[in-house]
């Protein structure tokens, strides 16, 4: 058992270190406060060839596993771009996971080469107004006509539309009263995003303002059956194999978020002086930093558990989503406690870390509850009743 990262696992993080130096805090800062997408830094993870990092070889990606990518966005997170950086790729390396499993090798590539290029950007459009997280409920309606599809509905929630050329679209083609089972009927597009017949509506929110969050109006969309992934109706099991790598990469960046504001408070509390000493000397300070850095240490650990059980094509749900939740609780742990050891300037903009605070509710809420993962340890590890 060797927790310790290879060397090309070493290079690959030290890489995108010295990438995320050329963004530095303050960048994010001013995304932050001014709003509009980080297309420079998009730009830059493009161009060094790090958008297709978990993507195949043979559409231009890189070929690595679930860990490599972790790494690379804990890194992220972690230089100071938190999850205003994170997000803006984030769908790059989870996203397209259906097309890469499920598509042909004709809608690989089509769609691939120009997401890992950086010529286009997508979102994913699952999360519905009504439905959360019951997607089984979700009422968005894909209708067979000839070889195309007629897609009307509404999404939520929906991250980068603003400036995406594509979406990864789950829609229901067969009614639920219709099928034997809720999760049967559910299919899924990779199509265009026809602004004609989507309109996109942003979410004025508490934080990451430089990734849009959008509500979505689709109104008579025509998708061709060529972008229809997989068989019809067979969506749900696809957007599945998905989830438990989502999770993990959400749980890499809540660890990078943790650990840069550990970093500054830690900074703070070495170089702030008052009664005579620096603060950091005092164990009222120094104590909750040193729990915060325990259990960002600890959550990291379960995140590349997890990531190493996918890679090997072993089960990893409840690694997964066990992973997610302590990262998150850690994450915003330590952003609470960089927040009240810098005290009044960390309510202040211009030391950073109130922005992470904000931005540490993200991977508590998405893209799961921690009461549902609760909900989920429950009843498929400990083999309680389901309840709910």
């Amino acid at each position: 058992m060797n927790f310790s990262l290879n060397e090309d696992q070493q290079a690959l993080v030290a890489a995108i270190e010295r990438l995320c130096e050329r963004f530095p805090l303050d960048y994010w800062r001013d995304h932050d406060v001014h709003g509009g997408f980080p297309h420079e830094f998009h730009r830059a993870v493009a161009q060094a060839g790090w958008l297709g990092i978990a993507m195949p070889q043979a559409q231009g990606g890189a070929g690595l596993g679930i860990t490599e990518a972790a790494l690379m966005m804990r890194a992220i997170s972690e230089s100071g771009a938190g999850m205003s950086g994170a997000s803006a790729i984030h769908m790059n390396i989870f996203g397209l996971n259906p097309v890469v499993v499920f598509g042909t090798e004709a809608q690989r590539q089509r769609f691939l080469p120009p997401l890992i290029s950086g010529a286009e950007k997508a979102c994913f459009a699952v999360t519905e107004p009504d439905a959360g997280l019951d997607t089984t409920k979700l009422k968005t309606q894909a209708i067979r006509d000839g070889d195309h599809y007629v897609i009307s509905g509404r999404k939520i929630w929906i991250s980068t539309a603003q400036v995406a050329d594509r979406m990864l679209i789950l829609t229901r083609t067969t009614p639920l009263n219709a099928v034997s089972k809720p999760t049967q009927g559910l299919t899924l597009f990779y199509t265009a995003l026809d602004r004609e017949h989507v309109e996109v509506r942003e979410i004025d929110k508490m934080g990451r303002a430089g990734v849009d969050s959008n509500m979505l109006f689709i109104d008579g969309l025509r998708v061709s059956e060529a972008d229809r992934i997989g068989e019809e109706g067979r969506g749900f099991e696809y957007i599945l194999h998905g989830l438990n790598p989502e999770r993990i990469l959400i749980a890499a960046e809540a660890i990078g978020l943790g650990r840069v504001a550990l970093r500054l408070a830690t900074q703070y509390a070495k170089e702030r002086v008052v009664f005579g000493r620096p603060i950091g000397q005092n164990q009222g300070v120094a104590h909750p930093l040193a729990r915060s850095w325990m259990q960002l240490e600890a959550a990291n650990l379960m995140v590349l558990k997890a990531a190493s059980l996918y890679d090997a094509n072993q089960a990893c749900g409840a690694e997964a989503n066990t992973a997610k939740y302590l990262a998150a609780e850690a994450a915003q742990d330590a952003c609470q406690t960089a927040i009240l050891t810098l005290g009044g300037m960390g309510y202040a903009r211009e030391y950073h870390v109130e922005r992470f605070l904000r931005e540490s509710y993200i991977p508590r809420i998405a893209p799961v509850s921690p009461q549902m993962i609760m909900n989920f340890i429950s009843e498929k590890v400990l083999g309680l009743p389901r309840s709910y």
